[in-house]
């Protein structure tokens, strides 16, 4: 099943594309945990977007408990590092063979995880200020335009039954502005925090059963 979901907040707009093979089963005391891809050589998934999709998710009131990245990676040193995290489903049988990792995994509940892999960068840039003192005083005069594009893609492991239950891809692009009359007034778009929320919106609804998600 594939969800399209298109919207716009500010000067930036988010395309979120699902694409699932199982309902969410989170039950009560089952855990998540949301971790970034970093094994590329060309970037790496920012720990702020991950952070960011983390604390935007964790609601337990709605039933969703999202273990810290840093915190799961550090509990479970070294099997989730970037040279030795497990890049396959498959990756997890050999990991449950490991008494210390299926305790802690035990202990934590960990139902699904979650491996974002993506970035944000500067697709383009135009325009230009200049600044300059003079017996008047100081100014900056000018025009800037700079466009930002996040594209992620978020692959939801079912722990417990060790399958791929889907994919959450997240596209943001958006255009931020600098005007400058004297003082430089910079319109930001939220690139990257835009593509956080939806994931994390469109996450809720995949983890959740559909009565639960609605609360």
């Amino acid at each position: 099943m594939s969800v399209l979901t298109l919207f716009s907040s500010g000067c930036t707009t988010v395309v979120i594309d699902e694409y699932r093979r199982s309902s969410g089963e989170l039950a009560v005391g089952d855990s998540v945990v949301i971790l970034g891809r970093r094994h590329s050589s060309d970037y790496e998934t920012e720990p702020d977007l991950i952070d960011c999709v983390g604390k935007t998710l964790h609601n337990p009131s709605a039933g969703v408990n999202v273990i810290p990245e840093r915190q799961f990676v550090d509990a479970l040193y070294p099997w989730f590092e970037p040279r030795t995290a497990p890049m396959h489903i498959k990756s997890l049988d050999k990991l449950m063979d490991i008494p210390d990792v299926r305790d802690r995994m035990a202990e934590y509940g960990v139902k699904y995880i979650v491996w974002i892999d993506g970035s944000t960068e500067t697709t383009s840039s135009a325009g230009s200020i200049g600044c300059s003192i003079g017996t008047a005083g100081a100014g900056c005069f000018g025009f800037g335009t700079w466009d930002k594009e996040s594209d992620y893609e978020a692959a939801v492991w079912d722990f417990r039954d060790q399958e791929l239950s889907g994919k959450i891809s997240a596209d943001a692009q958006g255009t931020s502005y600098m005007p400058a009359i004297v003082v430089p007034i910079p319109l930001i778009a939220r690139v990257q925090n835009n593509a956080c929320k939806g994931m994390a919106a469109q996450l809720q609804e995949f983890l959740l059963p559909p009565q639960s998600a609605s609360r």
